[in-house]
């Protein structure tokens, strides 16, 4: 292929633009619909997908070097090493400027790359991040949300990992990604929610309101397959960094992770397991709120959605201030 979708050259003996790295193990039904047409199709850059096939017995490899694809490069580890070991390979190897991540399974608008690199650009920004969709298993947009305001991303990320679908979403400036050495790769889950914090620690952040990102809600997400203890990586990483978050009056949200957590295993249909975080949690974090949820996971999800849909209308919330038209671009994937 002699050129990108938005009509710019590329020439091998070239430094791209911008990197994009995408680590994947198993997945090339995934990965041939989703991460790599996104990617190969960005409009008005020249870039490079670097894509670390973390030891794949599903024929990915061979498929990937199958391509007659000069912008694609392909890294195979014999054994998965973690997506974090994953991401820092690419990192290492990249050529551009700028470093993007995408996950496996999810969707890009095809100028997301080019709007990133013009507000960073413009703003003198270290990174930057956009709004995403959440779309079902069949690309069906179910809602977006917009992105925190990067004049108080630090403080924010310090409580929570606000950049939404965030491991395909930042892209930054590869020296400053390398300077800070990359994914700790002593975590797994939340190595990126790391890495933002870090990133925002380090300089200024640009953030573009426009849903640029689409998360692909899977059964088969890490949170949900992995054995690894997830509540010891939030452990490590409130150590971590809790003099930064002492000097800045901020802490991670002890009790907002655990809904997370419980809230996977209910949407794979783990209603004990969920019942179960819940309980724990409202022990470990001394938050008794936390009880009645773990009786309504215990009757499903709807009655769980339904539950939670009557607690908003009794705070006066308004879900629909969260709500977004459904972007054009995600019907190019369907």
């Amino acid at each position: 292929m002699d050129s990108t979708g938005g009509g710019v050259s590329y020439d091998r003996r070239m430094q791209p633009e911008v990197t994009v790295v995408i680590p994947t193990r198993n997945r090339w039904r995934l990965l041939s619909t989703s991460a790599l047409p996104s990617a190969l199709g960005q409009e008005g850059v020249e870039h490079e997908v670097i894509v670390i096939d973390e030891g794949s017995d599903d024929g990915t490899s061979s498929e990937l070097m199958a391509l007659d694809e000069p912008r694609l490069r392909l890294i195979r580890h014999d054994e998965p090493r973690g997506v974090a070991q994953a991401r820092n390979a690419g990192i290492a190897a990249g050529r551009g400027a700028w470093i993007a991540f995408l996950d496996d399974d999810d969707l890009w608008a095809p100028r997301k790359l080019r709007a990133q690199i013009d507000a960073a650009s413009a703003g003198r920004a270290a990174f930057a991040y956009t709004a995403a969709a959440w779309v079902d298993e069949r690309r069906r947009f179910l809602h977006a949300l917009a992105p925190p305001p990067a004049e108080q991303l630090a403080e924010r990320l310090l409580r929570w990992n606000e950049i939404w679908a965030g491991g395909s979403n930042v892209l930054a400036r590869t020296d400053v990604v390398r300077r800070l050495g990359g994914f700790d790769e002593r975590l797994f889950q939340l190595a990126d929610w790391d890495l933002w914090l870090r990133l925002a620690l380090a300089g200024p952040a640009a953030a573009i309101d426009d849903v640029l990102v689409g998360y692909v809600v899977q059964p088969e997400s890490m949170l949900l397959t992995d054995r690894r203890d997830v509540f010891a990586e939030f452990r490590y990483l409130v150590d971590k960094h809790r003099e930064t978050g002492e000097r800045l009056g901020a802490a991670p949200d002890a009790a907002k992770f655990v809904r997370w957590v419980a809230a996977g295993h209910l949407r794979a249909g783990r209603r004990r397991r969920a019942a179960a975080t819940y309980a724990r949690g409202a022990v470990a974090t001394r938050r008794p709120g936390l009880l009645p949820r773990a009786a309504f996971a215990l009757l499903g999800r709807r009655a769980f959605g339904a539950a939670r849909e009557a607690s908003r209308a009794l705070r006066g919330d308004d879900p629909a201030k969260s709500a977004e038209a459904e972007p054009e671009w995600l019907e190019r994937y369907r």
